[in-house]
């Protein structure tokens, strides 16, 4: 029999969660290859350079370090020493259309202090959630920290334990209710499902934990973006004896049966013994996987799930400083009205929420001296019949530009230098994301735990998941977990099946 240590494993995309499999399965003595048809490594957390300005294509900003710590621990690195960060405070400004500012802090009594001057009667309030929410977590994570096979998982004792603080048929705005009474503090406590695509008053309440997480440990900003992040995993897992080719996209797979063989591409063939897929969920099984293969995620199937919103993104180098913090969310007038338009009615707002991030405030790295780089978030429908994005991509960037004057920006055009854009259409077809979903598919309780395609995907043999699409679900410190859960499976198997 082949030697265990021999054993060939094929990673099917370099994004965060495809990085952090390599880097351990590598550490663990396996030949591994890496096959990414981008030109650099990190799918969306990859960088977008321009005449001297930098931006994060996606994530900017590092959220809960812990779990990648571990694992550059488990691969004898250091997490800080490699990829120096900085932890943002005030963490971001929340304005709002409705009236009102907050510029949150994890320190609390400052919290009390700018709660205080938007809603009197909730000071106290947040030491309570985070109370409630640090027992929350820690009940959570053996939940979020292992696979989940069958519905019998749900009877492990684990489950059981956090079962009444989940509250699973309470949405996340709903939870929020409990603690504040002004709905903008609601809001400003459960925008964090944003995170996951999704709105908060659809968002199971168990995700009360994101701010949480945010409040107790920070968040942080990778100095030089958080794209190093990706690029440094790149470089250690390269020091491990992984081979990473990039400009080589996956074409498909030679099955035996419902095993993969082999990965293919244009360049060659590669022999797996273990196929990890790190590209988007959907989009992949769809382009990779004939559909007679699969029986639970059929073609059909996908198209009846429910997946998350996508974004309309502009990348902004400006002239001159730019009076803003590091990151700022504006949340619409009608936010309820937003979310619908996002939602259900697959339309454009008028009165769009969004998002800025001002990094050169903290990190003059990523623009030439006396600009500034400017990354813009609407949050948008994922691909729909009633959006036409040919047409309306122009429309919308004016009205967007027109937004961010109620952040204090004016009107920017005439310092605008240089300048992308990335609308729901273009993560479809240029970044292979299916519908442009940006954050995959929802996390209701339907598509959750082993609901979700789980890690071991059980529709072939011999082929993991890891990213957004699969347990525990999107965002980066549970990408990076998926990681961890998914290369335990391989180990445990190829163990079982080597000599």
């Amino acid at each position: 029999m082949q030697a265990l240590k021999e054993k060939r494993i094929v990673i099917v995309g370099a994004g965060p969660g495809g990085l952090a499999a390599a880097m351990q399965l590598a550490h663990a003595g396996y030949k591994v290859t890496v096959l990414e048809r981008a030109d650099r490594v990190g799918g969306r957390t990859s960088s977008i350079e321009m005449n001297g300005f930098h931006f994060d294509c996606g994530p900017t900003f590092f959220l809960y370090p812990r779990v990648l710590e571990e694992i550059f621990q488990s691969v004898g690195y250091d997490l800080m020493k490699e990829v120096p960060m900085k932890r943002i405070d005030p963490m971001y400004r929340l304005t709002f259309g409705a009236g009102g500012e907050l510029n949150c802090s994890a320190d609390m009594d400052d919290m009390d202090r700018e709660i205080g001057r938007l809603s009197p009667q909730d000071v106290g309030q947040l030491r309570k959630y985070m109370d409630d929410n640090r027992h929350k977590l820690e009940r959570f994570r053996p939940i979020l920290e292992s696979p989940f096979r069958s519905p019998l998982d749900l009877l492990r004792p684990s489950v059981l334990r956090a079962a009444p603080m989940l509250r699973p048929t309470k949405s996340l705005g709903q939870e929020l209710g409990r603690y504040f009474t002004d709905p903008r503090l609601v809001i400003a406590f459960a925008f964090q499902a944003k995170y996951l695509g999704m709105s908060p008053f659809q968002c199971p309440s168990l995700f009360s934990i994101l701010s949480h997480l945010e409040y107790e440990y920070g968040v942080w900003h990778p100095l030089g973006g958080c794209h190093r992040v990706s690029e440094r995993m790149a470089e250690i897992a390269t020091e491990l004896g992984v081979e990473i080719r990039l400009n080589e996209e996956v074409t498909g797979f030679e099955f035996h049966g419902r095993r993969v063989k082999e990965v293919i591409t244009e360049q060659g063939r590669y022999p797996s013994d273990a196929c990890v897929i790190n590209a988007d969920f959907a989009a992949a099984m769809q382009r990779l996987v004939p559909n007679h293969l699969r029986r639970r995620w059929t073609d059909k199937q996908l198209g009846t799930k429910k997946y998350s919103c996508s974004t309309f993104m502009l990348y902004l180098g400006v002239d001159g400083a730019v009076d803003l913090p590091h990151h700022n969310i504006h949340i619409a007038k009608d936010y309820d009205q937003n979310l619908l338009d996002i939602e259900q009615r697959h339309v454009l707002s008028d009165d769009p929420s969004f998002y800025v991030q001002n990094a050169s405030v903290t990190d003059p790295s990523l623009a030439p001296p006396g600009k500034s780089a400017l990354y813009v978030l609407v949050p948008v429908s994922h691909m729909h019949p009633s959006l036409d994005w040919k047409q309306q991509a122009g429309p919308f960037r004016e009205r967007v530009l027109d937004q961010l004057g109620l952040i204090g920006l004016g009107d920017i055009r005439s310092r605008i230098e240089v300048e992308h854009q990335i609308t729901p259409a273009d993560w479809q077809d240029r970044y292979h994301i299916y519908k442009g979903a940006t954050f995959n598919l929802a996390h209701n309780l339907g598509q959750m735990l082993h609901r979700r395609p789980q890690n071991r995907f059980t529709e072939l043999e011999g082929v993991y998941l890891v990213g957004g699409g699969t347990h525990p679900g999107s965002g980066l410190p549970v990408i990076y977990e998926s990681s961890r859960i998914s290369t335990k499976l391989i180990r445990t198997d190829l163990h079982r099946s080597g000599t």
